[in-house]
C-alpha cells in the first residue's frame, strides 16, 4: 500500500501525465480525470490509437511513440493488458506507473519496480489529487447527495 506520503510528493513532482486509455468521450471516467488534472496544470499526453486528439491535446498510439518525457503513466486499461504497458513505461524511462481504480497487477508491478518505477495501483489520480489539493472545487466521488432521478 502507498503511503500518502508518497501520493503526494508524486502528484507534487511530476507534471506530466501520460494517460493510456484516455477516451474522447465526455462521460468516460479517464476523460473526467484527464480533463481536472488538465485544469489543475498538469501536461496530459493521451495515448489511445483510436484518436487523433483529445481534450486539445495530440494523441499517440502508444507510449513509445511520445517525442518527450513523461513522468506518469496513468493506465486505464484492463489489468490484464497491463504488463506491456509496463514494458514500455520502462521503455520510455516513465518515473511513475499509476494504474487506476480497479486495475491491478502485481507481476507488473514488481517488474515496474524493479526497473525503477514507482507504483500506484487501485487509485484514481483525480480522486488521490483533489484529497489533498483540490479544496472546494473537488468533483471526486460520487456520493449519492445529488441526483436527478425523483
Amino acid at each position: 500500500m502507498e503511503s500518502i506520503e508518497t501520493i503526494k510528493r508524486i502528484l507534487t513532482e511530476y507534471k506530466t501525465i501520460a494517460v493510456v486509455g484516455l477516451s474522447a468521450k465526455w462521460n468516460r471516467p479517464s476523460h473526467f480525470a484527464a480533463k481536472y488534472m488538465k485544469g489543475h496544470g498538469y501536461k496530459i499526453i493521451p495515448v489511445n490509437p483510436a484518436y487523433d486528439e483529445i481534450l486539445g491535446e495530440k494523441c499517440y498510439p502508444s507510449l513509445l511513440d511520445i517525442p518527450g518525457p513523461v513522468d506518469i503513466v496513468d493506465i486505464f486499461r484492463r489489468s490484464e493488458d497491463v504488463p506491456p504497458i509496463v514494458e514500455d513505461a520502462i521503455t520510455i524511462e516513465a518515473k511513475v506507473l499509476w494504474m487506476q481504480l480497479t486495475v491491478e497487477h502485481e507481476e507488473a508491478a514488481a517488474r515496474a519496480r524493479e526497473a525503477g518505477l514507482e507504483v500506484i495501483m487501485n487509485r484514481c489520480v483525480k480522486i488521490e489529487h483533489g484529497r489533498f489539493f483540490g479544496g472546494i472545487n473537488f468533483l471526486g466521488v460520487n456520493r449519492r447527495l445529488i441526483s436527478s432521478k425523483k
